[in-house]
């Protein structure tokens, strides 16, 4: 049986109906239908070396729309849960030179100061991200 933290940095993007567990509190993060008939629900439990740090940032991207991003911080684990094509993606992550980078399959999510954008890493370096926005509003 593969570890949570082995299936979070391989990306699997079916992970995103995701809930964290810290101290016998049960938090629900996401819940993404699996097929029109049916819904699923999975409980990751992840141990952390400090607090569990969980917050919502609210970007605006350069086409007008709105992105609302979901952090959660459980030392060693960080994660971000993010929008992609009507998918709440769950993203690990990963080495970053400057801010912080996560990966969710062919995706790419790299937020840096107030900025962020998205890439599909399937597309040739240098095609134009699938968004790029700014930071809106934090709410722990």
């Amino acid at each position: 049986m593969l570890s949570p933290k082995a299936l979070l940095a391989a990306g699997f993007s079916f992970l995103a109906p995701l809930a964290a567990v810290a101290q016998g509190d049960v938090t629900t993060l996401a819940t993404v239908p699996t097929t029109p008939a049916a819904s699923a629900a999975l409980t990751l439990t992840l141990e952390s070396v400090s607090n569990i740090e969980r917050r919502t940032i609210s970007y605006l991207c350069d086409d007008d729309s709105a992105l609302s991003v979901q952090y959660i911080n459980a030392a060693p684990n960080f994660l971000a849960i993010v929008p992609v094509d009507g998918q709440s993606l769950v993203f690990a992550t990963t080495l970053s030179a400057s801010g912080a980078r996560y990966v969710s399959g062919p995706y790419e999510w790299w937020s840096h100061q107030d900025e962020a954008t998205l890439r599909d890493l399937m597309q040739d370096e240098d095609a134009a991200p699938l968004a790029t926005c700014t930071e809106a509003s934090n709410t722990p």
